[in-house]
């Protein structure tokens, strides 16, 4: 009984801790440092940077932000200070000033790597990570972030209401098995693990990141270019991205985007464009080859 007892009294732990954090955080200063109102999320306070300023293509493909181009920041409350991840978009230019900036600033660099192949221009993906007083990291952030030419005008984080996409939505989400969300003229999904990842005794989110991340944009007549990745563990890696070749689906990354998560995780990023439906039928079976939530 009592080691059935400890896993259930170590999550209330980590709940009251968040709440108890979220009590403590002035958010409004959070935002203020920022420059945005951020997104909540249970007790997460995510911010998005878009990199609406860059025009990138791929194959042909002029990539919406929403698809490919949308970093962001987050915080998550612990007992008196805030968890930090996020993904900054980047430019290779934009890559030493703004790491340099946010080393000075005690906001800490967990990964560095593309996530789309033959992008033009080329764009970098910096992971962030921190513990620590949530507003000082966010100036650090909106300090670093400045060297870049990162829009950071002031505004919600939060898109505006969704519009439709020309995609048949309905069959796709029945065929993925879980709802999307059209945001920015991409329709997303997110699909979390079945269990949960930690980082320093804390549960990782899917807000912040632990979630796999699909996204499909129309590209016409039917068509769409997916991209996003997929969280697994080692022995996930090689079944799934068996299963996304075989059904026509580009592997074009596999990295680590946090330094000391339990357990241990891998990102698999993926590009095509052809038949939505098609697509999504190869990324339900990707889905199937790894620990996913049901329901």
């Amino acid at each position: 009984m009592r080691g059935l007892l400890l896993p259930l009294v170590s999550a209330l732990a980590l709940t009251f801790a968040g709440m108890a954090g979220a009590q403590e955080i002035d958010w409004k200063k959070v935002d203020a440092a920022l420059g945005k109102t951020g997104a909540v999320q249970g007790s997460v306070h995510r911010y998005g940077l878009p990199r609406s300023d860059l025009h990138v293509t791929v194959d042909g493909v002029t990539i919406k932000p929403a698809l490919a181009l949308g970093g962001w920041v987050a915080f998550a409350p612990t007992h008196a200070d805030a968890m930090l991840m996020g993904d900054v978009v980047l430019t290779e230019t934009e890559i030493k000033p703004v790491m340099a900036k946010l080393l000075e600033g005690g906001v800490e660099i967990t990964a560095l790597h593309n996530h789309l192949l033959r992008a033009n221009p080329p764009t970098y993906y910096m992971h962030v990570g921190g513990h620590g007083d949530p507003v000082k990291m966010a100036q650090t952030i909106r300090a670093a972030l400045a060297l870049s030419k990162t829009p950071l005008e002031a505004g919600q984080a939060a898109p505006p209401p969704a519009a439709n996409v020309d995609l048949p939505t309905a069959q796709i989400d029945e065929i993925m098995g879980v709802k999307g969300q059209a945001n920015g003229g991409v329709y997303q999904f997110g699909v979390p693990r079945k269990d949960p990842i930690t980082e320093g005794g804390m549960a990782v989110a899917g807000a912040m990141g632990s979630a796999n991340a699909i996204n499909f944009q129309p590209t016409g007549g039917g068509k769409a270019a997916i991209t996003g990745d997929f969280v697994v563990t080692g022995e996930e890696v090689n079944p799934l991205i068996r299963t996304l070749r075989e059904n026509g689906i580009e592997v074009t990354a596999i990295h680590s985007h946090m330094l000391t998560e339990q357990p241990r995780v891998f990102f698999v990023h993926f590009w095509a464009n052809d038949d939505a439906v098609k697509l999504a039928k190869g990324l339900r079976a990707a889905l199937d080859k790894t620990a996913v939530a049901k329901g």
